[in-house]
C-alpha cells in the first residue's frame, strides 16, 4: 500500500517546516481576535497554549498513521476499511478538502471588495485567482512548496508593524490574569483550534518528502507548528494591549484595524498594501489543499491530476460567485471549521485506533499461523 515517489519530484524534510506553518496562516489571522475573546476574554491566550499542545498531540498521531505500509491517507483508508469504503472515506476527506479551499478564497475576496475594490465583481477576482491556481498547482508539488516558502519568509518581515500598535498598548487590559474557569478557556480554545487547521493536509503530501527516518520529518513538523503558535501568541498580545475588550467583541477585522494606524511619508493607506501582500499567504492553503484533492482522487481512480484540478478550479469558482450575502459566507466559514474540528480532532484519533486494532488483530492471525 506504500505510495513510492521518484527523488525528483520529491523535496527535502527541511520544507516540512514551512509547509505546516504556510498551510495554518490564512485568512483567519486577520479576524480571529473577536472570536477567541468571548469566552476566555484577556486570558485566551492561554487556551492558544491549550489549542498548540493539542495540535502537537494529533500531529504526533499522524506520523503513528503514517508509519509502517500506509504513507498518505489513501493507503490508510484501504488499510483500515478495504477498497471500497475506504475509497468513499478518501471521497469524503477530499470534499474537506476542496472546502477549505473554497472557504480561504471567497474569505479573502470578501476582504478585497470590502477594504480595497467595493464595486469589482466577485467572478473578476476568481478567473485571476483561477488562472494563477492552477498554474502553481498544475507545475508539480515542488513548485508548490516554493510557493509556501517564499510565503512564509517575505510577510514575515510584516512582523515589523508590531512597533506602531506597541506605542499605544495598555496592559492594564490584560488584568485580571488568571481569572476563568477551564471550561472557558476550552471554549476559546476550539476557536484557536480553526486557525490551527491545515497541517492534517501532510496526510497525502508525506510521500513527497524525502528523508530517511520519520523523526527527522516531525521535527520540522513541530517546529513549523511551533511557529505558527509564536505568531498567533504576538498578534493576540498585541490586539489585546491595543484594544478595549469591549470594543474588539465588536471588530470584525481587528489586524486591519491596527494597521490602519501604520503611516509613511510616501504611502497613506498601508493596509492596502498588507492586503494584497497577504496574498502570497493564502495562495499556500488554497493550493495545497486543491493538490490534495488531486491526489485523492489520482490515488482512488488514477484520474490525472490536471483534468481533476481544473474540474475542482471550475466548481470553486462557480460556488464562490454564488456566494454573494455575508450570511452565506459566514455560515461556509462555520460549517468548514466545524468539519475541520471534526476531522481533525476526532475522526483522525478514532482511525489511529481504528489502524491499531486492525494491525494487533493481523499480528495475532499471522502468529497463529
Amino acid at each position: 500500500m506504500n505510495v513510492k515517489v521518484e527523488k525528483q519530484f520529491q523535496v527535502s524534510a527541511f520544507f516540512t517546516f514551512f509547509l505546516i506553518h504556510s498551510s495554518q496562516t490564512g485568512i483567519g489571522i486577520l479576524n480571529f481576535q473577536s472570536q477567541v475573546i468571548k469566552d476566555a476574554e484577556q486570558d485566551a491566550w492561554i487556551s492558544l497554549i491549550i489549542t498548540w499542545a493539542a495540535t502537537h498531540i494529533i500531529l504526533y498521531m499522524i506520523f503513528k498513521l503514517l508509519g509502517g505500509e500506509t504513507n498518505d491517507l489513501v493507503a490508510v483508508h484501504q488499510y483500515c476499511f478495504g477498497k471500497a469504503l475506504g475509497s468513499i472515506m478518501s471521497i469524503i476527506a477530499l470534499v474537506y478538502f476542496w472546502l477549505a479551499s473554497l472557504t480561504v478564497l471567497r474569505a479573502y475576496i470578501e476582504v478585497i471588495q470590502i477594504w480595497v475594490y467595493p464595486t469589482i465583481k466577485t467572478w473578476q477576482l476568481c478567473f485571476i485567482f483561477g488562472l494563477t491556481f492552477y498554474y502553481i498547482i498544475s507545475s508539480g508539488f515542488r513548485s508548490l512548496t516554493g510557493f509556501s516558502f517564499w510565503g512564509v519568509i517575505l510577510p514575515s518581515f510584516l512582523f515589523f508593524l508590531i512597533y506602531f500598535p506597541l506605542k499605544h498598548t495598555n496592559y492594564i487590559y490584560l488584568l485580571p490574569a488568571f481569572s476563568h474557569s477551564l471550561r472557558e478557556l476550552f471554549l476559546s480554545s476550539k476557536e484557536y483550534a480553526l486557525l490551527f487547521l491545515g497541517f492534517e493536509w501532510i496526510l497525502m503530501y508525506y510521500p513527497f518528502i524525502r528523508s530517511s527516518n520519520n523523526k527527522d520529518i516531525s521535527k520540522w513538523a513541530y517546529l513549523g507548528n511551533t511557529y505558527t503558535f509564536i505568531v498567533y501568541l504576538v498578534i493576540t498580545l498585541i490586539s489585546f494591549l491595543y484594544f478595549n475588550q469591549d470594543v474588539m467583541k465588536h471588530l470584525p477585522w481587528p489586524t486591519l484595524m491596527m494597521v490602519k494606524i501604520v503611516k509613511f511619508s510616501f504611502l497613506e493607506r498601508f493596509e492596502y498594501v498588507f492586503i494584497f501582500i497577504w496574498l502570497l499567504v493564502i495562495i499556500s492553503p488554497i493550493c495545497i489543499s486543491l493538490w490534495a484533492c488531486t491526489r485523492i482522487v489520482k490515488r482512488t481512480f488514477s484520474i490525472p491530476p490536471k483534468v481533476t484540478l481544473l474540474f475542482l478550479l471550475i466548481a470553486e469558482m462557480i460556488a464562490s460567485v454564488y456566494l454573494q450575502e455575508f450570511k452565506s459566507i459566514d455560515y461556509l466559514v462555520q460549517f468548514t471549521s466545524n468539519a475541520g474540528v471534526g476531522f481533525v480532532y476526532v475522526y483522525l484519533p478514532l482511525l489511529l485506533i481504528i489502524k491499531w486494532i486492525k494491525s494487533h488483530f493481523m499480528k495475532n492471525r499471522l502468529n497463529k499461523i
